[in-house]
């Protein structure tokens, strides 16, 4: 038997869904086609410019993240090496350099095989999950670029946690 053989009716396009959630959460959305919808949504440090995609042939709703930081020529080697630190550290989604953009983006993905449709949870955890993913290692990118640090010591110093008051 070959499970991929099975076929199943989808009965609504998921980024119906999240259109749904924005506008329930008053969020400035635009929705670019019928499998694309994107937003920005502000955040502590920056703003960050979220997609979603439908992936129709692996039935994946599929969320990037970007945030306005170009990565010059000579900054690359440091941020790939900033990204395998980073990405070793969350555990859903990772960091990614879009090479054609120079700009430092998160994704992840959804799989919804078989028919399944996300719900508002799910899809309100899949964009927190990216915004605290960012803001959480925002400046270590920020450090690495615009300040010229490396990256060991740019991920020492945002994961640095302060206990008590001073």
């Amino acid at each position: 038997m070959n499970l991929s053989n099975f076929e199943f009716e989808r009965h609504s396009n998921p980024v119906d869904m999240i259109e749904f959630v924005a506008a329930s959460n008053d969020w400035t959305f635009e929705r670019s086609g019928e499998h694309e919808i994107a937003m920005t949504v502000e955040g502590h440090w920056t703003d960050y410019h979220v997609s979603f995609s439908w992936m129709e042939d692996c039935e994946a709703l599929h969320i990037a993240s970007a945030f306005d930081i170009k990565v010059p020529d000579m900054r690359v080697t440091e941020v790939m090496k900033l990204l395998s630190h980073v990405n070793g550290q969350v555990l859903m989604g990772h960091f990614d350099l879009w090479q054609q953009e120079h700009v430092i983006i998160f994704r992840q993905s959804l799989l919804l095989a078989g028919g399944a449709e996300p719900t508002n949870r799910q899809v309100e955890v899949l964009l927190s999950n990216a915004l605290d993913s960012c803001e959480a290692y925002f400046q270590a990118f920020q450090f690495v670029v615009w300040s010229g640090m490396d990256a060991k010591s740019a991920i020492t110093a945002v994961m640095f946690e302060t206990r008590g008051e001073a």
